[in-house]
């Protein structure tokens, strides 16, 4: 193959088949037809000289070759696609459609205000929001930017950290109230009614570390479960037992009393507050713009260090 005539337009399009799973998938992406994509793909192979994927009637994969070339241009492209971006957006007003995925919490802890004032900053913006706990999958979905706000299971995303937020284990006054003892180890919560949010990989084990940096790790056991972490912080403040809460979300209720911190001197990991974007394709002018502008507008609220006193009975 001579790689001067090596037709560098297929690129893209083999890179958005590898990065969908599929030729509809990469088609519905890239607004282009399925016809389209399988030529270019084809046209691609024929240059190459080798199969890039293997088609079955369920699945598109790559062949070694494929992931090979894959792992080569994923980075460059998305590079000069991020410099060209860039240059874009020195020249131009900003505009058009934005699609912004977070969570019903996240959205109400300072994002709803941000983009209110982003899209009054910017009149020609429009933003299509969606708002769920369920993770969304920005190639899938089309999504130009999502917030996540915990711990990146997939290494290989494109994301910005833009703060960190800790974890409590709280419960309700009146549960505790209940309960009629202190609690001073990590031990103590097995025998506790533990509510669990099932977005977790692990919703009932946690590892504490104590002061002197020895650490314990605890598996709890509960008859509740709930998908949603404001549904989960809504069972805990009526009293539903105790559960693992992020400190963003949390805040409110312990500030006014709806909750109160157990075992406050035994720490658990910290968690990050993220920008994702769909990895290898530029990264729409407007999602880098409102990314700088949310950063530079919200200071994420830190965990409580204070330590309440449990009611005895």
């Amino acid at each position: 193959m001579d790689p001067a005539r090596l037709d560098l337009n297929q690129l893209p399009i083999f890179l958005a088949v590898a990065q969908a799973g599929g030729f509809t998938a990469a088609a519905a992406r890239l607004g282009l037809s399925k016809a389209k994509v399988s030529f270019a793909v084809a046209r691609l192979e024929q240059q190459v000289g080798a199969s890039l994927f293997t088609r079955t009637t369920r699945r598109v994969s790559l062949t070694e070759t494929g992931r090979a070339l894959y792992e080569r241009c994923a980075a460059p492209l998305a590079a000069i696609l991020d410099s060209v971006s860039e240059v874009q957006e020195g020249r131009q007003a900003l505009a058009g459609a934005l699609r912004i995925a977070c969570t019903s919490d996240f959205l109400a802890q300072g994002l709803a205000g941000a983009i209110v004032e982003f899209m009054r900053l910017h009149p020609l913006v429009q933003v299509d929001l969606r708002a769920s706990d369920q993770v969304v999958h920005p190639v899938e979905t089309g999504i130009d930017l999502a917030f996540r706000v915990g711990w990146l299971r997939d290494s290989s995303q494109r994301a910005v950290r833009l703060g960190d937020f800790g974890q409590v284990v709280a419960a309700s006054p009146a549960y505790l109230q209940r309960l009629g003892a202190e609690l001073t180890h990590p031990e103590q919560l097995v025998a506790l009614e533990w509510v669990a949010l099932s977005l977790l990989d692990a919703p009932l084990t946690w590892t504490f570390t104590a002061p002197d940096g020895s650490t314990c790790t605890v598996r709890m056991r509960s008859r509740l479960r709930v998908d949603s972490a404001r549904g989960l912080r809504t069972l805990i403040e009526g009293g539903a037992g105790v559960a693992v809460l992020d400190s963003l979300s949390a805040e409110a209720g312990l500030r006014e009393g709806r909750l109160l911190r157990l075992l406050p001197q035994w720490q658990l990991p910290a968690g990050g507050i993220h920008a994702v974007y769909p990895p290898g394709r530029g990264i729409s002018p407007l999602a880098r713009a409102f990314v700088e502008f949310y950063r530079s507008r919200v200071t994420p609220a830190p965990a409580r260090s204070t330590r309440p006193k449990a009611p005895r009975g």
